[in-house]
């Protein structure tokens, strides 16, 4: 029986994948929490074999945060990680952070559960990164992904590249090369447009 502990702030989606696992033969749910920052004393506690975790939790805490650290302190629990939103980092910061696979809340139940039961059996799923989605045909760099961040977080061009440890001019080359990539005249108008989209979500608490 594979125990599962659930963490999802929005409470009628939190209920709906606790009755569809709570129906499957080979699964329970162990515990389910709308914070974040709860599941790491929760994982030590309730002992699940997997964790299905949202990325924006309650009380803006970082799902991928919270992973990470338990990661560290319980590496053989396998933990998922889901997001509805289409933020173009999170892929990566999930991988980094050691998670086992990576999902997007529009997928149907069976592919949920199929995604669980091959997570447990040892095999990642991670989808693939999404090119062009600021309306231009070339994906970011990473770099030019911190940089435009850093912008949607209102941090000045010096601010930025004392963060990154650049020059103010590379940083200025840098947004050059960002605006003729996606095709925007104006670095601001970009940043508003990746924050009301998705595709940029300034840091959340406990996000390094």
């Amino acid at each position: 029986m594979t125990r599962v502990l659930v963490v999802e702030d929005q409470a009628m989606l939190r209920e709906s994948l606790c009755t569809t696992i709570n129906a499957q033969p080979d699964m329970e749910i162990v515990g389910s929490l709308s914070d974040a920052s709860q599941s790491i004393a929760a994982a030590k506690k309730n002992k699940p074999d997997v964790i299905l975790m949202d990325v924006c939790t309650e009380h803006d805490q970082s799902g991928i945060v919270a992973a990470g650290k338990i990661k560290e302190t319980c590496p053989d629990i396998k933990i998922i990680i889901m997001t509805g939103m289409p933020e173009i980092t999170f892929v990566q910061q999930a991988k980094d952070a050691g998670v086992d696979s990576f999902m997007y809340k529009n997928v149907g139940t069976d592919e949920l559960l199929a995604i669980i039961r091959s997570t447990m059996e040892g095999y990642t799923t991670f989808p693939r990164a999404q090119q062009g989605i600021f309306g231009g045909s070339a994906a970011l760099s990473e770099i030019e992904i911190d940089i435009l961040r850093l912008v949607c977080e209102t941090k000045s061009r010096k601010e930025i590249a004392a963060e990154l440890f650049l020059s103010e001019g590379t940083v200025k080359r840098h947004i050059s090369d960002i605006l003729a990539k996606t095709g925007h005249s104006n670095i601001l108008k970009l940043a508003v447009h990746a924050v009301s989209n998705g595709y940029i979500v300034p840091r959340m608490n406990g996000k390094e």
